[in-house]
């Protein structure tokens, strides 16, 4: 009896011993499972978690501030720069090979942005030098006392500026030397955006200065204008310049746009002889655009 009795108890430890134990299986697989995401149901939850919405409502906003030609094209342009952020976010810090490169893609990527929108729409042009400016910060993963943009990639983004908009690069020289840094300095916001405008205003002067030009050579643009009459009109840009407030660099373009076909023909009227077409000295027309050039880069103020 005393051995059944004994017999029955073993068991009976084995099996709650035995329970506990699956118990405690039980206990640990169901951490386990829940520790892992849960696999979306619906292609609704799937998009969701992957958080395309957002990508896309994204991408559409910024679709419809530019409007650009191409929406396909744009588009591809959009995410592939959102896809190149991300690897170079996730590559981290390399050797200084790797972060030229990296800091060289950032540039690219900033001066896409920079190209969506022109400084005439304000509140988008804003948004997209504040974009380039945050991708900058991060180029090349090097801290900076004070943060800021590197002065030597904030100057190399100036240069791209002005030759993409098709200034010669001695004419942007003397304009560059008065808005840039030194390499180790950092470059605030503010003047970052300053230093972005400065360049997009002054390549759309430029411009404006060579369809001036255009208008003193008409009706002969084969030949070198003459220069009294170049003259003439250099002084009725220069004034137009002076009256506008200097406080703000796009000012020296509405400045200039502003003038009236009537006083370029004024001015032009009383440079002209009274006896006929004028044989003297000529300009040609690097030479006319420099010195339109000179006018709005003196009136710019340096950075100190």
């Amino acid at each position: 009896m005393q051995v059944h009795r004994s017999m029955r108890t073993n068991h009976f430890l084995f099996a709650n011993q035995t329970t506990m134990a699956e118990k405690r299986r039980s206990g640990v697989s169901g951490i386990l499972s829940d520790s892992k995401p849960a696999k979306p149901d619906t292609e609704t939850e799937f998009l969701s978690q992957l958080g395309v919405g957002v990508l896309l409502r994204g991408a559409l906003l910024k679709l419809a501030e530019v409007r650009p030609e191409d929406p396909i094209a744009f588009l591809a342009d959009h995410f592939g720069n959102l896809a190149s952020e991300s690897e170079n976010g996730a590559a981290g810090c390399g050797d200084a090979e790797q972060q030229n490169t990296q800091e060289q893609q950032q540039l690219e990527r900033a001066l896409w942005h920079l190209r969506l929108a022109h400084h005439s729409q304000r509140s988008a042009f804003n948004n997209n030098v504040r974009v380039a400016y945050e991708l900058l910060v991060q180029s090349g993963q090097r801290p900076r006392v004070g943060g800021g943009v590197r002065g030597k990639i904030y100057a190399e983004m100036l240069r791209c500026l002005c030759r993409e908009g098709e200034v010669p690069e001695a004419t942007a020289a003397p304009l560059l030397r008065r808005i840039q840094c030194h390499d180790h300095e950092a470059v605030p916001f503010e003047l970052f955006r300053q230093g972005v405008l400065t360049c997009a205003v002054f390549s759309d002067y430029v411009r404006k200065s060579r369809s001036l030009y255009a208008s003193v050579c008409h009706p002969c643009p084969e030949t070198p204008a003459e220069r009294a009459l170049c003259q003439a009109v250099l002084g009725t840009l220069r004034d137009a310049l002076d009256t506008s407030d200097c406080a703000d660099s796009a000012r020296f373009l509405e400045a200039s746009a502003k003038i009236a076909p009537c006083k370029l023909a004024e001015a032009m009227a009383s440079a002209r002889s009274p006896a006929g077409p004028q044989t003297g000295p000529t300009m040609d027309a690097r030479e006319f655009e420099d010195a339109a050039a000179a006018l709005f880069i003196t009136r710019v103020r340096p950075t100190s």
